[in-house]
C-alpha cells in the first residue's frame, strides 16, 4: 500500500512514524512535510488546501491511500476530490467536516442527536452582542464560529475581555458563538468513524493554555498525555455510546456520513460528559502521545475506515504504560512567533526508546542548519511504565534541546500524577 500523508506538523510526523511500522505500507510520501518527516518519508511540495494539487500529486505518486491531517483541506472538500478521482481517502467530506468548520452546525447536530453540550447562542450583529453577553456569565466562553486553529476561544470571568474578543471577531466578519461554561476536567477522545461504525482510541487530555497552571491565552495545544488514570473505563464507554455514536448516526441521517477521525472534546462534569467541541481530524498534540502507544498496524485501520470496512477489522491493540507530549514553542507564541532560530540538541539520543522528538514548525536552512519555522516548533514524546516515568523521560529529553527564546510548559500531566483530578 502506497500512502500519501497531507500536512506538515507534528501530528503528521506522528502519523508517518506509525505508518512506517505497518508492514503493509510499502511506500510513504508526505506533502509538504517538514524537516523531521523528511527523514522517514519522501516529501513533496503541495498546497494542502488545493484539491486540484492534492489529486494531481496523489495520482503522480500512485497513492493507494491519502491521509489528510489538517482540518482546513477537509472543510474545503479536498477529501471529496480525492475520492472522486478513485483514490481511497482517510478524512471526511466537506459536508461532514462542518462538524468542526461550523460550531453552529455542530450544535444543531448535537441537539438533533440528543447529545449533552453547553447552552449556546450565535451572534452575527455587533448591536446584539451586549444583550447576548448579559444572558451568560459569570464565566464567559466566546468562540469564533469558524476554524481558528484552537486559538479563537476566550474563556474569562472578565466581561470586558469577553466583549472585546466578541467585538473583534464580529469586526472581522466572523459570527460569534457564546456558550455557557462547562466545569470538570476535559477529555479528548479520538474515534475512527465509518458511517455508523465507531472505534475509539485511547482517551487523552490536552493542555490548551500557554502557561503552567493553565494560565495565559489559549493555544493550539501545549501538551497532552494518555491514558487518563482518573477516567473510569465506563465513562469512555458512555462517551462512545451516548455522544459519538448518536452524532455519527445523525450525520448519516442527514446524508453526510462521516468517514475518518471524529474527535470529541468533552468536559466531565457532575452531570456526566458534555461536549465542548467536535473536530474532524486527529488532534495535535494528543495524536503524538496516543499513536506512540498503538500496537496495531495504523495503515490497516486508516485504510479500512477509508474503504468502508472498519467493522471487519480487529479493535486496536495498545502497549502498556503511558505517553506524554510536551510542545516546545517559539518565542512570543501564541502571538506572532519569532522564526528562523537555530535548533540544536535534537540529534543527541535519537535512538532513545523512551523519548522521541517530532517536528512541527521546522525547516532546513540552505547551510543545512535546522531552524524554527512556526509557532509550535517541536513535540517531545516521552513513554514510560506509568505517567510519572513518561514525564521524566520527556523532560529529560527536552533539557538537551536548545532553541533561543523558546518556552514550554513544565506541568503537562502533573495534576494526574499528583492525583489532583477528580470526576
Amino acid at each position: 500500500m502506497r500512502v500519501l500523508v497531507i500536512g506538515s506538523g507534528a501530528r503528521e510526523h506522528a502519523l508517518v512514524l506509525a505508518l512506517r511500522k505497518d508492514p503493509s505500507v510499502t511506500a510513504l510520501i508526505a506533502a509538504p512535510g517538514n524537516a523531521g518527516i523528511a527523514q522517514h518519508a519522501e516529501t513533496r511540495a503541495v498546497d494542502p488546501s488545493s484539491a486540484e494539487a492534492v489529486v494531481a500529486l496523489a495520482t503522480d505518486v500512485r497513492a493507494d491511500l491519502v491521509v489528510i491531517g489538517p482540518e482546513v483541506p477537509l472543510v474545503l472538500g479536498v477529501a471529496d476530490a480525492v475520492r472522486a478521482a478513485g483514490i481511497a481517502c482517510f478524512g471526511p467530506s466537506a459536508a461532514a467536516a462542518r462538524i468542526e468548520g461550523s460550531k453552529a452546525f455542530a450544535k444543531d447536530v448535537m441537539a438533533a442527536a440528543g447529545v449533552s453540550t453547553a447552552h449556546s447562542e450565535v451572534v452575527d450583529n455587533p448591536a446584539d452582542l451586549d444583550a447576548a453577553l448579559d444572558r451568560f456569565g459569570p464565566t464567559w466562553v466566546v468562540k469564533d464560529d469558524g476554524l481558528a486553529a484552537g486559538k479563537g476561544v476566550v474563556v474569562t470571568a472578565d466581561r470586558s475581555a469577553a466583549r472585546d474578543h466578541g467585538a473583534e471577531l464580529l469586526e472581522q466578519g466572523h459570527p460569534v458563538l457564546l456558550e455557557s461554561f462547562l466545569d470538570g476536567p476535559e477529555v479528548s477522545l479520538f474515534c475512527l468513524v465509518d458511517g455508523e461504525t465507531v472505534v475509539p482510541l485511547l482517551p487523552a487530555q490536552d493542555h490548551k493554555r500557554v502557561g503552567d497552571g493553565d494560565t495565559g491565552p489559549n493555544t493550539g495545544g501545549m501538551g497532552a498525555y494518555t491514558p487518563l488514570p482518573w477516567l473510569p473505563e465506563e465513562t469512555v464507554t458512555a462517551i462512545v455510546e451516548d455522544v459519538v455514536k448518536p452524532v455519527a448516526a445523525e450525520l448519516v441521517r442527514r446524508g453526510s456520513a462521516f468517514s475518518g477521525l471524529l474527535y470529541a472534546g468533552l468536559a466531565i462534569g457532575a452531570a456526566g460528559p458534555a461536549v465542548v467541541e467536535f473536530n474532524c481530524r486527529f488532534g495535535d498534540p494528543e495524536t503524538q502521545a496516543v499513536l506512540s502507544l498503538l500496537d496495531s498496524p495504523l495503515g490497516e485501520l486508516l485504510n479500512a475506515t477509508a474503504t468502508g470496512t472498519l467493522a471487519e477489522v480487529a479493535a486496536p491493540r495498545w502497549r502498556d504504560g503511558s505517553a506524554i507530549t510536551v510542545v516546545i514553542a517559539a518565542e512570543n507564541y501564541p502571538g506572532r512567533p519569532r522564526l528562523g532560530d537555530v535548533i540544536t540538541g535534537i540529534e543527541d539520543g535519537t535512538k532513545d526508546p523512551t523519548a522521541a522528538v517530532l517536528h512541527a514548525g521546522t525547516a532546513l536552512r540552505e547551510d543545512g542548519a535546522l531552524v524554527s519555522a512556526g509557532g509550535r516548533v517541536l513535540s517531545v514524546v516521552g513513554v514510560g511504565a506509568d505517567l510519572a516515568e513518561a514525564r521524566t523521560n520527556a523532560y529529560t529529553r527536552i533539557a538537551g534541546i536548545k532553541l533561543p527564546g523558546s518556552h514550554y510548559r513544565t506541568d503537562i500531566g502533573l495534576a494526574a500524577v499528583e492525583e489532583r483530578i477528580e470526576v
